[in-house]
């Protein structure tokens, strides 16, 4: 356990956070970024994914503890942890490590005796891996306004894209969950899960240890499909009544439709943005979408708008960018970034000590850390609907990146264009390529 403590005592508030942040052997759709960085700590507007949700928790003045869950060594989490406890001193923050992936409830479940130090009465859960505005303040209006059991952050999509999402059958008027399936084979709604919820802790945790009595109890070649390749496992609970042999566990399969069966499960359906960060070419949209965000709260952190600055941009204070350079709309540039005469960057991220050379053009990519763009390069993918789920097109018959991804230090010669490429770091291209995974 991982624990950086904060003056005062967090164990009287009555609500509680946890964020998902997963592990390394998950996120490999986020490859070739996440070779280099842990998902939750890739920067996004300026800022690691995770920092997001915690300025949204931050505005909640109830919750003075958040508790990190997931699978990655403790040293990975443990700058972060640092700085963000000096820049959040209301929280407590600590990082409590799964022995294995046990599932956004299993995770919970096994750590049930630190999240139910001090009796909190209630507790947030967020998906790390999720951009959207975190209105948590309306999700707790709602759950003391009904009494609630639990309430599910949800949106509106597009009813072909519904499918790859756990849909929501909601009263339109009480806001209860009548319904709520994963990933259904056929359209039952367009309202979806955006991963975000808030539990009365003592309906969450019988709910899990339900589920996983009915696991136990079920014969082990009826297993329903959701649980292929997972391990069975013991939970550590510290109730030697409670340690029994249990499967992974995750709240979305598992949990949820289980939880609409009560009458005290509701939804509150966000207008505002909301995508999942899953691929590492969905870090472009959400990037714009944090940004646009900022913008519109007039946002010290962004750059005033001018006839070379687009709004919204961001640019780390140690960056150096040619006044002639035009950067924007939906821009982020990192530390140490040097942006040459004449460049011309659109949609984009540039991470740390990235260099852009003379005359080059960035539109709709990522260019890794230490990357280099030569001049008159051209490093572009394809622009693609900000409120679209997908990254993904199709070129030429085969399915492709739509935002062109540089890894770690790769570099690009002098007028050699790239277009809807991913390349793994440390390579160097010195010739027009487009449509390739450049390994």
């Amino acid at each position: 356990m991982l624990q950086v403590p904060v003056p005062g005592n967090p164990n009287q508030a009555s609500t509680k956070a946890v964020i998902l942040v997963g592990g390394p052997s998950r996120g490999t759709r986020f490859r070739p970024l996440s070779l280099d960085v842990p998902k939750p700590l890739f920067e996004v507007a300026g800022h690691p994914i995770i920092h997001h949700c915690l300025k949204a928790l931050a505005k909640v003045p109830d919750v003075r503890e958040v508790l990190l869950v997931g699978y990655y060594d403790e040293n990975v989490l443990r700058d972060f942890i640092k700085d963000a406890t000096k820049e959040f001193p209301q929280f407590r923050i600590q990082y409590l490590r799964e022995y294995t992936a046990l599932g956004t409830a299993g995770g919970l479940y096994h750590f049930r005796d630190a999240i139910l130090k001090g009796k909190p009465e209630r507790c947030f859960v967020l998906n790390a891996d999720v951009c959207c505005s975190f209105p948590l303040g309306e999700m707790l209006r709602l759950f003391e306004e009904r009494d609630a059991e639990a309430v599910i952050l949800g949106t509106r999509v597009d009813n072909d894209a519904a499918t790859n999402f756990g849909c929501i059958v909601s009263d339109s008027h009480t806001k209860r969950v009548l319904h709520y399936v994963e990933k259904p084979e056929s359209h039952i709604s367009n309202l979806i899960n955006c991963g975000v919820y808030l539990f009365a802790t003592e309906c969450i945790f019988p709910a899990i240890r339900s589920a996983i009595k009915r696991r136990t109890t079920r014969p082990r070649m009826l297993s329903y499909p959701s649980s292929d390749n997972l391990e069975s496992s013991f939970v550590a609970t510290g109730d030697d009544e409670d340690s029994e042999k249990s499967e992974v566990l995750r709240l979305e399969q598992d949990i949820l439709s289980d939880l609409a069966d009560s009458n005290r499960f509701f939804v509150h359906e966000t207008k505002d943005f909301w995508r999942q960060i899953k691929t590492a070419g969905s870090a472009v949209p959400a990037n714009a979408l944090y940004l646009q965000k900022a913008f519109q709260a007039e946002s010290d952190e962004l750059m005033a708008p001018s006839a070379t600055m687009v709004p919204p941009v961001y640019i780390h204070p140690t960056a150096q960018v040619d006044p002639t350079a035009k950067l924007g709309p939906n821009v982020s540039i990192g530390p140490r970034v040097i942006v040459g005469a004449g460049v011309r960057i659109k949609d984009s991220i540039v991470l740390e000590d990235a260099e852009i050379r003379h005359d080059a053009c960035v539109m709709h990519s990522i260019i890794g850390w230490s990357s280099r763009v030569g001049a008159w390069a051209r490093v572009e993918g394809t622009p693609i609907p900000i409120t679209s789920h997908s990254t993904s097109i199709i070129k030429q018959g085969v399915k492709v990146q739509s935002i062109t991804i540089l890894g770690k230090e790769c570099g690009v010669g002098d007028e050699v264009r790239v277009q809807n490429c991913v390349c793994l770091p440390y390579k160097e291209l010195k010739r027009d390529v487009a449509n390739e995974v450049i390994m």
